[in-house]
């Protein structure tokens, strides 16, 4: 049987490694020429230096062109950057004609399968767990790239652990989680790390270990998925541990592919005690680390310079932005000198994909998919009478809103009319997840709806009281800035305070409210009711709420904990989809209605 490359370079490193480190992940074996090459430091000669880059992407999301499944146009933004690695290729090539193939590696730092329709086809409706399955648009892209290894992100587990298997074995190159064990006896479910050889010339080859490190919340945010099949502890504790493996396997070189961002940063309190943002402290104090390449934030770091407490060291960091908007580049200059490699000088640089092509090769790959996907996307469920807009959600009760509200509290009413909380009154939460999505007047196209909700989010229903319902509303509120009356209002500013994001500010369909912007945070909510009367602190009722909230995602209090008497494996994309084409018509005369505004001190702000 044939051996793909990721299979060689596994048994190639078995091979090295021997018994020299048990459970070590894999060291490239070098050529016998190579390995003839002796030591010039060694024999009292001048060092000699060399240069090699490492590349690297993060957070693809399912992007292999530029192209937007939900508007069905080219990519743009106010930016007028392009994404997907059609681009990334282009850049990639451009790097190794520079620096030459045998001087580059590639690499990646997760969530790569989710986030666009063309991933989530593939996921979901022509799946690749299936008997004869397609192959993934971003396995083929990448192993057509040529990436030599990827760490693991949180959203590779949303579509569950079989579907992550078969992404992985359709890669050409090994996924990386020193952090993802087997809940059963704590041992490694993907590799930990990989160990590539560079031929510079002089010297030994240099070898170059690349470690993966994925988020602990996926045990919070994927818990139904990895529940009693995969723990996740820390990223700080599973690097001290391989770091120095890493370098007892003989590598000269260390750099981290972390899906943690820098900043410290949690939105979930004490349930997530390994920390999701964790990347500076990393570098801070593991020591043998030369650079991160740093994920899962969202973010564009060019180069962040970073002292080891321990070493005294400087680790650069970089975090190109997401989507294959960018590229890193780590450039290493390297000395050969006493039969041993020295990293002397490490720079990190981001290259922009908006000043490219995409690299033809990777648009003919998966031209077909591309195009099943679009006839997918723009088939129609239904008409709206009116269009609805989110532009205005953060700060408004809008209809779009209401919409979801109404899908899920309608499919929750639905489940438990024959249980014995038929009578309990249904409310839902509903987040504004993306500030561009539209339902236009007349034909409603399936990529309406998905761009309303884009998450792959499930269904649940919680138990809550009036005083529970009243508390989870003040910690939604915390997303505004105060603002004294009088004040003038800067829609720049109104929201996202304590660096809240969008997707953490819920409104709740079937009761009403103002938010008193005017009141510090936690004393905000007044006017609380349902059905015109004022909320019982002590009355029941169910929320329809996502898994995503329910699981603890955004920290809300008591949610994690309320009992569940409803769940449903259904995305609820796929629910609004069905909702829509069951009704035909979308009428937000049957919904809409503001049922919560801003004010200062009683007065509306807008």
């Amino acid at each position: 049987m044939p051996l793909n490359r990721r299979d060689f370079v596994s048994r190639s490193a078995a091979t090295a490694a021997g018994a020299a480190l048990a459970g070590a992940v894999p060291v490239a074996a070098a050529s016998p020429a190579a390995a003839a090459q002796g030591g010039d430091g060694a024999r009292g000669k001048a060092p000699q230096k060399e240069a090699f880059t490492v590349m690297g992407t993060t957070d693809l999301h399912g992007r292999v062109l530029n192209w937007d499944y939900f508007t069905d146009a080219e990519y743009d933004d106010k930016a007028h950057n392009d994404v997907g690695l059609a681009k990334i290729s282009t850049l990639v090539e451009q790097v190794r004609a520079e620096k030459g193939c045998h001087r580059t590696l590639l690499i990646d730092s997760g969530d790569t399968i989710q986030g666009t329709q063309l991933s989530y086809y593939y996921a979901r409706v022509e799946p690749i767990t299936a008997k004869r399955p397609p192959r993934h648009p971003m396995a083929a892209a990448m192993n057509a790239i040529g990436y030599d290894a990827a760490a693991l992100g949180n959203h590779e587990f949303n579509y569950g652990i079989p579907l992550l298997r078969a992404y992985e074995e359709q890669l050409d190159f090994p996924l990386l989680g020193a952090n993802a064990l087997f809940a059963k006896n704590e041992k490694p479910a993907f590799d930990p790390f990989v160990v590539k050889t560079l031929h510079l010339g002089h010297g030994r080859p240099l070898r170059v270990g690349i470690l993966g490190l994925t988020n602990p919340g996926i045990a919070i945010w994927d818990k139904a998925n990895v529940s009693g099949q995969m723990v996740f502890p820390g990223i700080v504790e599973a690097a001290r541990k391989y770091v120095p493996r890493m370098r007892a396997a003989g590598a000269d070189v260390v750099v981290v592919s972390s899906h943690s961002g820098v900043d410290g940063a949690t939105s979930y309190g004490d349930q997530l005690p390994w920390g999701e943002n964790v990347s500076r402290q990393l570098a801070e104090t593991v020591p043998g680390i030369d650079a991160v390449l740093v994920g899962h934030a969202h973010k564009e770091i060019p180069q962040q310079l970073v002292v080891n407490t321990e070493t005294g060291k400087t680790v650069v960091l970089s975090e190109p932005l997401c989507y294959g908007q960018r590229l890193t580049c780590f450039d290493f200059e390297v000395e050969y000198a006493h039969g041993a490699w020295q990293v002397t000088s490490v720079a990190a640089r981001v290259l922009n994909a908006n000043t490219v092509p995409e690299d033809p090769k990777i648009v003919k790959l998966i031209a077909g998919q591309h195009q099943k996907v679009v006839a997918y996307v723009n088939q129609t469920i239904g008409t709206c009478k009116a269009e609805l807009s989110i532009a205005e959600a953060p700060f408004k009760d809008v209809p779009i809103i209401d919409l979801i509200g109404r899908v899920q509290a309608d499919t929750v009413r639905t489940a438990l009319a024959s249980t014995e909380y038929a009578a309990l009154p249904v409310l839902a939460q509903a987040a504004p997840f993306n500030r561009t999505a539209l339902i236009p007047a007349g034909d409603v196209r399936l990529r309406d709806a998905a761009g309303l909700y884009i998450y792959e989010n499930t269904l649940e229903a919680r138990i809550l009281t009036g005083a529970q319902i009243k508390d989870y509303l003040e910690f939604s509120a915390r997303y505004f800035a105060q603002l004294a009356p009088g004040a003038p209002v800067d829609l720049a500013t109104l929201t996202n305070a304590q660096s809240t994001p969008d997707y953490n500010f819920d409104s709740v369909y079937g009761v009403s409210y103002d938010i008193d912007i005017a009141q510090p945070a936690g004393s905000r909510i007044t006017g609380l009711s349902y059905a015109g009367a004022p909320v019982d602190p002590a009355a029941q009722f169910v929320l329809a709420v996502n898994n995503y909230r329910a699981g603890g995602g955004g920290n809300f209090p008591h949610v994690a904990g309320a009992r569940v008497v409803w769940s449903n494996s259904e995305e609820i994309r796929n629910t609004m989809i069905a909702w829509v084409k069951a009704k035909g018509v979308i009428d937000p005369a049957e919904f809409g209605g503001v049922t919560w505004r801003l004010v200062r001190a009683g007065v509306p702000v807008f």
